[in-house]
């Protein structure tokens, strides 16, 4: 099998930031899957799951009612290793096109009052939820996004180069 885009990026050296995962080709249009990417794997602590749940329903909440970007956006959940997001839009932006648009939904966070969607008729597990906890990783991202929005690292993907050898293993080399 084919090993799919998103194992292909260099998981020991990716930071905090906003990428491109994928661009798909829909009929007349393309879609962007980007990543977006609280923490540095395997080196610091995942994102709370509670904390993460509330992230996913406030957030999603936001970018489907922003009135500039909301008939753009497709999807936006969680990664299931829970150091990030991904948010699918129409067409195809770089990273740095959206920075603006990720910021203030993460900064929105703070305004919260509540979580949207937390009922039994709304959310399919409503009791697992942690708006404070939420409003801490949105701060602290939103606060890492403003303190680097000078640095690339933050846009591009780390990739690992896949050496193969006659045999046909696979060995990367970051």
């Amino acid at each position: 099998m084919e090993m799919i885009q998103s194992f292909s990026v260099d998981h020991t050296r990716i930071v905090p930031g906003i990428f491109t995962s994928r661009v798909d080709r829909l009929g007349d249009y393309s879609v962007t899957t980007y990543d977006v990417r609280l923490k540095r794997p395997n080196r610091e602590p995942v994102i709370d799951v509670a904390a993460m749940h509330s992230l996913e329903h406030i957030i999603a909440t936001y970018l489907r009612n922003d009135p500039e970007w909301k008939d753009e956006v497709i999807y936006w959940g969680p990664m299931g290793c829970l150091t990030g997001f991904y948010l699918i839009l129409k067409g195809s932006r770089a990273p740095r096109e959206i920075y603006d648009l990720i910021l203030k939904a993460f900064r929105s966070v703070d305004d919260a009052k509540d979580v949207p969607g937390a009922a039994p008729v709304n959310c399919g597990y409503y009791r697992m939820h942690n708006l404070e906890m939420a409003k801490w990783y949105a701060k602290e991202f939103a606060g890492y996004l403003e303190a680097n929005v000078d640095n690339a690292d933050i846009f591009e993907y780390p990739r690992a180069d896949r050496l193969v050898t006659e045999g046909g293993q696979h060995f990367f080399d970051s």
